[in-house]
């Protein structure tokens, strides 16, 4: 038995090992959007945008959010929020701020009644808020005139919160300063996650951490690599290579729709990045422990494409990198714990790592266990609700296993 430990140690060490190497050696290429190069000169010319911000039922969360847009120093955009059929004030609170003299024209409000069929919500949303033209006697979009659409669009959600020079800096990076000596098609920048409680802190770290094995984030922008990323917060794309994936109308019944969009991207062959940029964009994801976990668990079986095969080995991989660690500590005997030991090392290793980023204390990996065995059981009752009910309701409508897995 003693084999087991040491063989079944030293392969955890070894792979912590090499994702924290990883990362030390290439997380410093990734670019940071507050660091002062990312401050366009005065006389940066800027490139015509539309936010677009879809909401449902977001009306304690919604008016802040609005109203950060709205004080932007972007020179040239125009917000289109689409209320996805709303039953509480949030329709209401988006045109109470664009009737008010400060919105000067920038926000417009689209109301969605009826869902067509073949379509999720947000998705239809979205693609509804990317398909809007400037109108004739309302502010047009820059230089471009009634008619016309903008160059770039950015996909947000209604509870992010923007600083007022998040657009500028970003559009600086991706556009304008034609970094890398190529313009990028597609940016993502990382949201700064909100937390009060422990448990938020908790649920919100082990993602930041455990994303580290799954994808290289320093890839994405590699042509060559299979490495994308995509995030609902911020997903900033050029209009041209918007319609060179089909739109949203190519994913339609995508429940993890910002991942897809930037797994679309990739495989077109288009220019793909993220970066850092603390407290650029902020939002507070969920309240407490759990509710990280409901709002994880919506997505969790759509995100392994609805196979259990999927579900089944992602578990696992959980179990035996992210608990049994911690439990080879408590259990080994002897000198056979060395190798867990060192795995959850490295595991604190990456949670240090990471605070500059997430504003998380380090100190959470002693956490670290328990938030993979919440998303453990969390996407297991995710796979059982949608396999027991044949399907899944998202927001207020029913989809069959076989259209969604279809869509993803």
């Amino acid at each position: 038995m003693i084999w087991f430990y040491w063989l079944s140690g030293g392969t955890v060490a070894l792979l912590w090992t090499f994702t924290v190497v990883q990362a030390a050696l290439n997380h410093h290429r990734m670019a940071d959007l507050t660091q002062a190069e990312w401050l366009p000169p005065a006389d940066a010319k800027f490139p015509s945008l539309t936010i677009v911000a879809p909401a449902l039922n977001e009306e304690t969360a919604v008016e802040g959010a609005l109203r950060s847009l709205l004080q932007l120093d972007y020179p040239d955009y125009q917000i289109v929020a689409v209320d996805d059929r709303s039953t509480d004030s949030t329709g209401a609170i988006m045109d109470r701020l664009a009737a008010e003299p400060a919105s000067s024209g920038k926000l417009r409000v689209l109301h969605v009644r009826d869902l067509p069929p073949g379509w999720l919500g947000k998705t239809h949303a979205m693609w509804l808020g990317a398909q809007q033209r400037s109108i004739p006697g309302e502010p047009p979009f820059g230089a471009l005139g009634p008619n016309a659409q903008s160059e770039w669009i950015l996909f947000t959600d209604a509870d992010c919160v923007f600083r007022p020079d998040a657009l500028r800096r970003a559009l600086y990076y991706a556009d304008v300063s034609r970094t890398r000596g190529q313009a990028l098609d597609h940016l993502v920048v990382f949201p700064t996650a909100l937390t009060e409680t422990w448990g938020e802190r908790m649920m919100t770290s082990f993602p930041q951490v455990t994303a580290n094995l799954a994808v290289r984030h320093w890839k994405v922008r590699d042509p060559e690599a299979k490495d994308f990323i995509g995030v609902g917060a911020f997903n900033l794309i050029r209009r041209s290579a918007y319609d060179a994936i089909g739109t949203y109308e190519q994913l339609r019944l995508a429940v993890v729709d910002d991942m897809q969009l930037g797994e679309a991207v990739k495989k077109a062959g288009l220019r793909q990045d993220v970066v850092y940029a603390p407290h650029l964009v902020s939002l507070r994801w969920a309240v407490g422990a759990m509710g990280v976990v409901r709002n994880l668990e919506k997505n969790l079986f759509a995100f392994f494409r609805f196979r259990m095969s999927l579900v089944l080995g992602a578990t696992a991989a959980l179990f035996i990198l992210c608990i049994a660690p911690y439990l080879g500590i408590l259990i080994a005997p002897g000198w056979t714990k060395a190798g867990f030991a060192v795995a959850v090392a490295m595991i604190a290793t990456l949670h240090a790592m990471t605070a500059r980023v997430s504003l998380i204390s380090p100190i959470y990996f002693a956490t670290f266990p328990f938030g993979a065995l919440l998303l453990v059981l969390a996407t297991w009752r995710s796979a059982f609700v949608a396999l027991r009910n044949g399907g899944i309701t998202w927001r207020g409508t029913r989809y069959s296993l076989e259209e969604l897995r279809k869509g993803s």
